[in-house]
This record gives C-alpha cells, structure tokens and sequence, in this order.
C-alpha cells in the first residue's frame, strides 16, 4: 500500500494533551495546527472565546455568525496571536463544512448506515443529494461562511505567523515524533 504525501503542517493534532486544564494563550508552543477543523473544540480558551458565536440555521444567522468569528480573527491578528487565529479559520471552516453538509443531507447523514452498524464486507452507500443542494439555504449559508474562510486562510498576517509559528516549533515535532519511534509507536 502507497503511503500518501503528507502536506506540511505544524505537526500532527496532538490529542494526548490534557485539554481540559490547557490554556493554549499562555502555552502556544503546544499547539500543533494539524489538518483542516482538528482540535477546533478542543483548544481553550479560544474555543470558548468562539463557539458561542457559531451559528448557521438559517442564512441570516450564517451571516452574523461568520461575521462576528471574522472580527475575533482580525482581532486575534491584531495581537499577534497566531493561535487564536488559526482557531478562528478552523471555526469558519467548520461552518462551511458542516453547513455543506446538511445542504447535501437534510438529516445531517450521508450514509445510510453508520460504519459501526456495517460489515467489513458491507460498503457504505450514500444517501441521495437534496435536489436544492446547490441553492437551500442552507448551501447560501455555507457560501457565507467559506467567502470568510477564504479570506482568513489567505490573509498576508496569518501566513506569516503560520510560517513562523511551524519554523519556531518544528523541533518540538521532531523530538515528539523521534520520542514516539523510539517507545515503538
């Protein structure tokens, strides 16, 4: 089996952490970005600072929602504050993704059986899209959230403390994953 190629990231999601007692404002040194949305309900005290605000039902509450997460991120770039930012693009990369889905399903579900529910044999079969997948409103809400999603994962400030924040902890990663060879993991 092919092995994919890994896009640079700040090191793996780090779950082991003890999230519960972790405040990642005076800790950013621990903080891993890793791919797309993980750990967005996990980092304090951002996630606290955000989640309130993230809404989607209707396209209005889409609206407010990703507007009022995209001031927390200019806010956040205004100190500086990589972490904060980034948890911020994860929040409305999150609004896209979960405001696609319910456009694309109703229920929420794109399978119709949950993979615990199948056999190893069984493949998964996909409910049918929504005929108004493209032009619900729940699809309008998603366009909001991703024209905001796209705007902070492009911005010149979030780049560059991007890059910084993955040159400045790349040794941290090196000796985790070096640790983690050595235990046989």
């Amino acid at each position: 089996m092919r092995e994919k190629k890994r896009k640079e990231t700040s090191g793996t999601f780090d779950y082991s952490l003890d999230y519960g007692t972790l405040d990642f404002r005076q800790r950013p040194d621990l903080y891993r970005i890793g791919k797309g949305e993980q750990g967005v309900l996990l980092v304090e005290p951002y996630k606290s600072e955000i989640l309130p605000h993230w809404r989607f039902r209707t396209l209005e509450i889409a609206r407010e929602s990703a507007e009022k997460i995209y001031q927390l991120f200019l806010a956040y770039r205004d100190q500086q504050d990589f972490v904060g930012m980034d948890m911020a693009r994860k929040f409305l990369q999150m609004g896209y993704t979960r405001a696609r889905r319910y456009a694309n399903h109703a229920s929420g579900r794109k399978y119709t059986k949950p993979r615990q529910e199948r056999s190893e044999e069984e493949t998964a079969s996909i409910r049918p899209q929504e005929a108004d997948w493209q032009t619900s409103e729940k699809a309008l809400a998603a366009s909001v959230f991703y024209e905001k999603y796209l705007l902070a994962k492009s911005d010149p400030t979030y780049l560059l403390l991007r890059q910084r924040h993955q040159e400045k902890h790349k040794g941290n990663e090196d000796n985790e994953q070096n640790k983690g060879k050595q235990s046989g993991s």
